[in-house]
């Protein structure tokens, strides 16, 4: 009786907070699935501003699901002959050394308290999400103007080391935001390396995966991981991606793409409010 009691007084709160939470993390993984990128930019508000998880902390779950959802998108892709491993490796390879330096040796050495300007106290936490609002508001600008990336834009091909220097601003926005950095990997597969819209997205998704899971690894040691949690909100993002698949023959993607984009605006815009005025 007393467990059924505990249960009745906790439902209210489940109902507003984590319930939202969790059709959240469906959402994100529709979105994976309808348009291939984009998804995992709603991660870290989600774990933030619905489950209440630190923002640090949130940047490091977001690898974990981000990588796992896509990893399951790649698979998909995958078997419809859509991914370009050889790429996907040599393309990932500078971008998975970043990632996992920066979580396991750069995060844990940032301090909690960077520095205070007028009554704004500039926290690891704080500035983590307000790079990752400006994040925001740079992929709604890409979704938004809904661009069509033609492989004629381009004629020589891309050098290694430019290649290179891509790989590391993947690495480095994917090690210190947790987001995948989809926005700019379609256009670079599609416009450098000449790959056709729908293998460049199955190859994103996997570089995505392999960025996301090494960075995770990490993490480990360094933060106390909530496993039931992690677990179950991968697992509903897993699920809506399969959706999502299902959903994007009968959906318009550029509009799709369009409306998504507007929405991450709007979401950007709040967390800069928030942080900055708010709180």
């Amino acid at each position: 009786m007393t467990n059924i009691t505990a249960f009745a007084a906790l439902l209210p709160h489940l109902c507003q907070m984590e319930i939202i939470g969790y059709i959240a993390a469906a959402i994100i993984g529709v979105s994976l699935g309808l348009l291939g990128a984009g998804g995992s930019i709603l991660t870290v508000p989600v774990l933030v501003y619905l489950f209440k998880t630190d923002a640090v902390i949130a940047t490091s779950y977001s690898l974990f699901i981000v990588g796992t959802t896509s990893l399951v998108g790649a698979g998909r892709n995958y078997f419809h002959r859509q991914v370009n491993t050889r790429i996907a490796l040599l393309f990932g390879s500078s971008s998975m050394l970043t990632v996992f330096s920066i979580r396991k040796f750069v995060i844990p050495a940032i301090p909690s308290h960077l520095f205070t300007i007028g009554r704004i106290d500039f926290s690891k936490q704080t500035v983590t999400l307000l790079l990752f609002a400006m994040l925001m508001l740079i992929v709604s600008f890409t979704m938004i103007r809904n661009k069509t990336y033609k492989q004629d834009e381009i004629q020589k091909p891309a050098s290694f080391f430019r290649l290179t220097l891509l790989g590391l601003a993947i690495g480095i926005i994917t090690g210190f935001l947790g987001a995948g950095g989809g926005f700019i990997l379609i256009p670079a597969l599609v416009l450098l390396l000449k790959l056709p819209m729908k293998e460049a997205v199955g190859t994103s998704l996997l570089i995505i995966a392999l960025n996301s899971l090494v960075g995770f690894t990490g993490d480990i040691g360094h933060i106390n991981i909530n496993w039931p949690f992690l677990l179950t909100v991968t697992a509903i993002a897993v699920t809506g991606i399969f959706a999502g698949a299902k959903l994007s023959s009968a959906a318009p993607a550029h509009l799709l793409k369009k409306g998504f984009g507007w929405f991450v605006l709007i979401m950007g815009v709040y967390i800069l409010v928030k942080e900055l005025y708010i709180n």
